[in-house]
């Protein structure tokens, strides 16, 4: 088998997180088929990129403006068997693409995906971010697998999947995830998550793996480190979920969220207790983001919810 990697890529001021982006799949171990960055309507940004890169494929999105339709520009652009894509601020370890095309090898697999870590603008982690909230950050988190397993969904920025499959059951979906006004307002997620159970209810067998040592590491910005966002994503993931479980509905769409907030999340909230009693002090930070995010979740999918009854009616 062969890979294509894509890049979804949108403005100037990721010039730097691009390049790096590119350099990290030109070093890997196993090379990729070929590497294309997709660019989302910005004509500035696709010629200054043609420019630079002169032996990558670079193409302007051809669907909806936003991160689903960037990505399905990308498979459509593909020419390999396996389509994996990297986020534009995120950087490959070498073995990434070696690790992810191994995942391929066992039976019914049909999309795998790997471990992202969080590199801090701060250079540390803020000691009242909980790990089990690293979702917020586009990273894996505590109560993901810590060993190669099956999964329900994989994560958008470290993830690939057969071709053809993608394109059998329809891409991904707009309206669920990231578009131009969801960069600009509100942090909006949720669309390989739709993919995954759609592609798993249209293929019944079809295998999500994750597998950790495809591993990269992305960027979080200053402003992603503030507790006002971590609020604010996990208010949008809430809106998001609303979304996703209309199209999939809610025994599927909420399998895993139920299991992470009514086990991961009460031992996490406790865990900080503990490690606080024991001195340190940010661990009731983390305790109460933990009950934050929580309920600003909730709050966010029970108002996605109501309003989609509404307009429904």
């Amino acid at each position: 088998m062969n890979t294509s990697v894509v890049i979804c890529v949108y403005t100037e001021d990721r010039w730097e997180d691009i390049r790096q982006a590119v350099e990290s799949v030109e070093r890997q171990t196993r090379r990729p088929y070929e590497l294309i960055l997709v660019v989302d309507h910005n004509p500035d940004l696709h010629l200054k990129l043609k420019r630079e890169y002169p032996d990558v494929i670079v193409v302007e999105n051809t669907h909806e403006q936003g991160l689903s339709g960037g990505k399905n520009t990308g498979v459509a652009t593909a020419t390999g068997d396996i389509v994996a894509f990297l986020d534009d601020d995120a950087v490959a370890d070498a073995g990434w693409l070696e690790a992810l095309e191994e995942g391929f090898q066992d039976p019914g697999v049909v999309g795998v995906g790997g471990r992202t870590e969080p590199i801090w603008a701060s250079k540390r982690r803020p000691r009242w971010f909980p790990y089990e909230f690293d979702w917020t950050v586009g990273c894996t988190y505590r109560g993901m697998p810590e060993v190669r397993a099956p999964i329900r969904n994989v994560m958008g920025g470290n993830a690939a999947f057969l071709r053809e499959v993608v394109s059998e059951v329809g891409g991904f979906h707009s309206g669920i995830g990231r578009s131009v006004q969801g960069r600009k307002s509100r942090p909006l997620g949720c669309e390989e998550t739709e993919f995954c159970i759609r592609l798993s209810q249209r293929r019944p067998g079809s295998v999500m793996l994750f597998e950790p040592r495809a591993l990269i590491g992305h960027k979080v910005s200053g402003q992603r480190e503030t507790f006002g966002y971590f609020r604010s994503r996990c208010y949008a993931e809430g809106l998001s979920k609303a979304l996703v479980t209309q199209e999939v509905g809610t025994q599927d769409g909420l399998s895993s969220e139920r299991a992470h907030a009514l086990k991961t999340l009460p031992l996490g909230a406790l865990r900080g207790v503990g490690e606080a009693l024991k001195g340190d002090v940010g661990g009731l930070g983390r305790a109460g983001a933990i009950v934050v995010g929580l309920a600003w979740t909730a709050w966010g999918y029970l108002v996605g919810s109501v309003r989609l009854k509404v307009v429904r009616s």
